[in-house]
C-alpha cells in the first residue's frame, strides 16, 4: 500500500469511529470486504487451515485472524490493540436545566485531560438498545455526526487565577450546553425522546428507549499538519491508529505466518471486563481454534503478542519529563517499551525479536523506559502475557498530547509501524 494511501485510510477511519462500537462495525465492514468471514461465539464452529475468520464481543471488541498452517506445529503471531479512548460519557438520567440552558450530565471515562475540553465543538454518538414495534429489545448505532453541544470556558474577567491555577470540577464544570430552553420547556425536556427521534432517524422501528452507552466527541476531522506535512493531528489516535495499523498489516500481508489481531475494549479503565484484555474473549477463540487446553498451551509456547499501544513523546518543552537516555522522537520509528517491574511485558527475548522484523523491513527503532521517579503507565501487554503464557513485546508510535481530545503523532511513524507489523505477519 502506497504511503499517502495508508495515512488517507487512517484518518477515514479515525473519523468514522468515535466510539469502540464505531470502531468495531468499521472494521467489519473493511474485514468483509477483504473476504474474512464472521463467526458468532453462541455457534458451533472451528475454523480450518486456509480460513480468514473474525469473531466480535459487545460489539465493541474484535478478534481477526487467517490460519496458514496448523497451529500447534507453528504457532501464530499476534497484534494487540484497545478500541476504547478517553472521553466523556453520558449518564443515565442526565438532564440538567439551569438558567434557560439544557445540558447533560458526563462521567469522565479514563484518564482524560481535561482543559482541551473546553470550547470545542462536540458531537455524540454510541450505542442505544431500544423495543421495536414487535416488543423485541434491538441495538442501534447513531452518530449527530454535527455539533450539537459544547463546553463554554469561564471567562478570564471572572477568574482571573485561571492561566495560573484552574481546577477543574468534573461533577460541575463538564455539562456540555446543548441549547436554550424556555421555562415552559422545562419539565418536558426528556433525553430519551431526542434520542428515539435519532434512532428513528437510522430507519428502524423504535418505540421506546431503553438504554445507551453515548460519548461526546470533537467533531473537528484529523488531518496533516505541520510545515512539512509530518505529523498526524487526531483525537483517537491513542489507540485507533494502533487498530487501524494491525488491521491492515493482517489484512495486506501474504505471507505463510499464523496471523490474529485483537482489540480489546475498556482498556484505558483496566480492562477489567467481558470485552476487555482481562476477559476470556481471547482465550477462548484460541482455544476453540486449537482444540483443547493442551493444543492451546503449546501454540502458546511457539507464539508471540506484539501488544500495541501509543508511546511518550519527549517533548521540547518539557524534555526533563522524560529519562535522558530514552525520549523517543517523532517520526524516528516505533518504540519497544520496558518496565522492571512489568508494567509493559516485553523482555529481551521479545525487544530482540521484535527489532528484528523493524531491521528486515528497514524501520529504525526506539526505546522508552520512564523516569524512575515517576509512575509507569500499563498496556494491554502484562495481562495477556498473564492469561496465555504467550511471548509478549510493548511498542507503540511516540505521541504529544496523549489523552487530550486531539493528539499528534508522526505521519511516517504510522508507516513505519504499518511495515513492521506487515514483516512480524510474514
Amino acid at each position: 500500500m502506497q504511503q499517502n494511501d495508508f495515512v488517507n485510510g487512517l484518518l477515514d477511519f479515525i473519523k468514522a469511529s468515535p466510539t469502540p462500537f464505531h470502531v468495531v462495525q468499521n472494521m467489519v465492514v473493511i474485514l468483509e470486504s477483504a473476504g474474512f468471514k464472521q463467526l458468532r461465539e453462541k455457534d458451533a464452529w472451528s475454523a480450518e487451515v486456509g480460513e480468514a475468520c473474525f469473531v466480535t464481543r459487545n460489539d465493541s471488541s474484535i478478534i481477526a485472524f487467517r490460519l496458514n498452517q496448523p497451529l500447534v506445529e507453528h504457532g501464530i503471531n499476534m497484534v494487540g490493540a484497545h478500541t476504547d479512548s478517553p472521553c466523556l460519557k453520558v449518564k443515565p438520567n442526565p438532564e440538567i436545566t439551569e438558567k434557560g440552558y439544557l445540558q447533560l450530565g458526563v462521567e469522565v471515562y479514563g484518564g482524560a485531560l481535561l482543559n482541551p475540553w473546553f470550547d470545542r465543538d462536540l458531537s455524540l454518538a454510541g450505542r442505544v438498545s431500544y423495543l421495536d414495534k414487535k416488543g423485541q429489545i434491538a441495538h442501534q448505532l447513531i452518530n449527530w455526526q454535527k455539533a450539537i453541544a459544547t463546553i463554554p470556558s469561564l471567562a478570564i474577567h471572572l477568574d482571573r487565577e485561571a492561566n495560573e491555577n484552574r481546577k477543574i470540577n468534573k461533577q460541575t464544570d463538564l455539562p456540555p450546553v446543548l441549547m436554550r430552553i424556555s421555562a415552559e420547556e422545562v419539565d418536558e425536556i426528556c433525553f430519551s425522546d431526542l434520542l428515539l427521534e435519532q434512532v428513528k432517524a437510522c430507519d428502524v422501528n423504535a418505540t421506546k428507549v431503553l438504554d445507551y452507552e453515548l460519548s461526546f466527541y470533537d467533531l473537528q476531522a484529523p488531518a496533516v499538519i505541520g510545515l512539512n506535512d509530518e505529523f498526524i493531528a487526531a483525537a483517537r489516535l491513542d489507540n485507533l491508529l494502533s487498530c487501524y495499523t494491525g488491521l491492515m498489516a493482517l489484512i495486506d500481508q501474504q505471507g505463510s505466518q499464523n496471523r490474529l489481531l485483537i482489540c480489546s475494549d475498556h482498556e484505558e479503565i483496566g480492562s477489567v471486563s467481558a470485552a476487555g484484555a482481562q476477559g476470556n474473549f481471547l482465550k477462548s477463540v484460541l482455544n476453540r481454534l486449537c482444540g483443547g487446553e493442551e493444543a492451546l498451551v503449546r501454540t502458546m509456547a511457539s507464539s508471540l503478542m506484539i501488544s500495541v499501544d501509543n508511546a511518550h513523546a519527549i517533548h521540547p518543552n518539557f524534555a526533563d519529563r522524560h529519562d535522558a537516555n530514552h525520549g523517543p522522537m517523532i517520526n524516528a520509528g516505533p518504540v519497544i517499551k520496558t518496565n522492571a517491574n512489568q508494567r509493559y511485558a516485553t523482555n529481551s527475548e521479545t525487544a530482540a525479536m521484535f527489532k528484528q522484523w523493524a531491521a528486515q523491513a528497514d524501520v529504525p527503532v526506539q526505546s522508552f523506559v520512564v523516569r524512575s521517579d515517576m509512575a509507569c503507565g500499563s498496556t494491554i501487554g502484562p495481562t495477556t502475557a498473564k492469561e496465555l503464557g504467550v511471548r509478549t513485546v510493548d511498542v507503540g508510535v511516540p505521541t504529544f498530547a496523549m489523552h487530550s481530545i486531539r493528539e499528534l503523532a508522526g505521519r511516517q511513524d504510522a508507516c513505519y509501524l504499518y511495515a513492521v507489523l506487515k514483516q512480524s505477519f510474514k
